[in-house]
């Protein structure tokens, strides 16, 4: 029964697809010289829907890198998608920086730079127009696109909070 419980984790964690950000490399000084130390950010998607993002720090890279994965399996969030895009025009915020998303016809691509850009491709979003406002940092970047995709909502979620029929909203 463990093995089945473990064989069902395991394809779990296969369906997800995961992408390194960024690696830095951190430093601290101490009476014998310098200790290094590496911080890792990771996004990881299905691209059906489903994407998170994690960090993770550690004396070696492989260790970072695994510890932001497993972070990144706790803050998963479902985007809603409508055709190859979002519904609708939305701004994320987190700290000084700002992302500023918006739909695109299909056939567009992903138009966002850097780590916005591995977001949008693990979250399965293919066509949608994004501009990276304030800070580059690449965490507050994808913190940023986080704000926003959640505040994503579909019509028809719409009209199911505000209790009327979706042909009613305008």
């Amino acid at each position: 029964m463990a093995r089945d419980r473990y064989n069902k984790e395991e394809q779990q964690d296969n369906q997800f697809e995961e992408r390194v950000v960024s690696i830095n490399r951190v430093t601290k000084v101490v009476k014998g010289g310098r200790r290094f130390r590496f911080a890792a950010l990771v996004v990881i998607g299905n691209k059906q829907g489903q994407v998170g993002f994690g960090t993770g720090k550690a004396s070696e890279v492989p260790d970072a890198i695994k510890k932001a994965i497993e972070d990144a399996k706790t803050n998963l969030i479902n985007v809603p998608i409508v055709g190859t895009s979002i519904p609708h025009q939305v701004t994320g915020n987190f700290g000084a920086g700002k992302v500023f998303m918006k739909p695109a016809s299909e056939g567009t691509g992903i138009i966002a730079g850097g780590a916005v850009r591995a977001v949008f491709e693990l979250a399965g979003v293919n066509d949608i127009l994004s501009k990276s406002i304030g800070t580059s940092t690449p965490i507050n970047m994808v913190r940023a696109t986080f704000a926003g995709l959640k505040e994503l909502r579909t019509a028809e979620k719409v009209a199911a909070l505000r209790g009327v029929d979706i042909s009613e909203l305008s």
